[in-house]
């Protein structure tokens, strides 16, 4: 539990350091619209909360096939080592898809201003200047729509130790912990922002942000299966 409450601080917290449409469109909205900053942070709060819940309702895939795993006896004395072996197995494919979707350049979402000071987002690639012609107007309610739909991958496997040893609390405490480090990075960057500090350097990770969680997810099923974590 140790290894994988070290996991799900890392990933939350580089999941969301590393992908600015975390918190930018945010601090955008906060000074086109002159919001306080508890409109700001309630905003963000809430859409936080949704981006976890998306998060949390993709890992349940592994609770699921932990239980499903758990109920069977040949599993009973390895299901400690297969379930590090899987955390192994789709860190290491993750983080390859991950350094795949850099190589290809792949499209990710963008927020950018319009002349008028509304907030746009739209599909674009890294080093692209060209503006689509397709884009949508960001509102607080398209954000939180948005944040719903995109969740954090990575929760997958974190939720799958602790369901094939049926531990109802490991998993409560992941989810907790999670959303917890998840709400306060969103926080911190945002009120960073709101106040006029810059983050323009941290945006050029955002490309990594993916092979950064596989590899998170790597480093703790190697941990667990060779290092006694």
């Amino acid at each position: 539990m140790q290894a994988l409450l070290l996991a799900a601080i890392s990933i939350a917290f580089l999941h969301t350091l590393t992908g600015p449409d975390h918190y930018l469109p945010f601090i955008v909205l906060s000074k086109t619209r002159s919001w306080s900053i508890a409109k700001t942070m309630g905003w963000t709060i809430a859409c936080g909360m949704g981006h976890v819940l998306s998060s949390v309702l993709l890992g349940l895939i592994g609770v699921v096939l932990g239980w499903s795993l758990s109920s069977l006896n040949w599993f009973e004395n390895t299901r400690g080592g297969i379930a590090a072996w899987v955390m192994l197995a789709f860190g290491l494919l993750y983080m390859l898809w991950g350094f795949y979707r850099v190589y290809k350049n792949n499209p990710h979402k963008h927020f950018d201003l319009d002349n008028d000071s509304s907030l746009y987002v739209y599909e674009h690639k890294h080093g692209e200047a060209i503006l689509p012609k397709e884009r949508f107007r960001v509102t607080p309610w398209v954000l939180f729509v948005i944040f719903i739909l995109g969740p954090c991958e990575p929760m997958i496997p974190l939720l799958y130790f602790p369901a094939a040893q049926n531990n109802w609390w490991g998993i409560v405490f992941l989810i907790t912990i999670y959303t917890i480090c998840t709400l306060v990075t969103m926080l911190t960057m945002v009120l960073l922002g709101y106040y006029g500090i810059s983050i323009a350097r941290i945006q050029k990770s955002e490309r990594y942000m993916h092979a950064l969680g596989g590899f998170t997810i790597f480093i703790c099923g190697a941990g667990m299966l060779w290092m006694g974590w």
